[in-house]
């Protein structure tokens, strides 16, 4: 393996480091509202899912009256 000197290897760290495209703020934020949205919604399901298998599981083995 050959051996990279360490100013070298700097400077192709800024190089590629200025080719990366940032999200605008505009973008970060309508992304960090949609996760949230996604968020809520999954754990919405999850919990209905849940509540619907406990009564199905509770009427099946006599458990719920």
């Amino acid at each position: 393996m050959a051996k990279i000197n360490p100013g070298l290897f700097v400077r192709q760290v800024r190089q590629e480091a200025a080719k990366v495209t940032w999200p605008t703020r505009k973008e970060t934020t309508v992304s960090t509202i949609m996760v949230f949205a996604m968020v809520f919604l999954a754990a919405l399901f999850f919990f209905l899912a849940d509540v619907v298998i406990a009564r199905a599981v509770k009427l099946i083995f006599g458990l719920g009256g």
